[in-house]
């Protein structure tokens, strides 16, 4: 079996955890035969002094092939 490795950026204004959610929510609407997913960054974002956003680094692994 062979997997590929894609890299994205989930975001969120409730959690990492629902920024990592959206990341392989979104990322399952093209890519078939999703496997598993790491985080690899958490990062947010301040405005007014308050966190606003939350986001996550996510490295998704999907088969090749059938």
């Amino acid at each position: 079996m062979v997997q590929k490795v894609s890299e994205v950026v989930g975001t969120s204004k409730e959690s990492f955890a629902k920024a990592a959610e959206n990341a392989v929510e979104t990322a399952a609407k093209t890519v078939r035969n999703l496997r598993w997913f790491r985080v690899t960054e958490l990062e947010g974002r301040v405005t007014d002094q308050k966190v606003s956003e939350y986001h996550a680094t996510v490295r998704i692994y999907f088969d090749l092939g059938p």
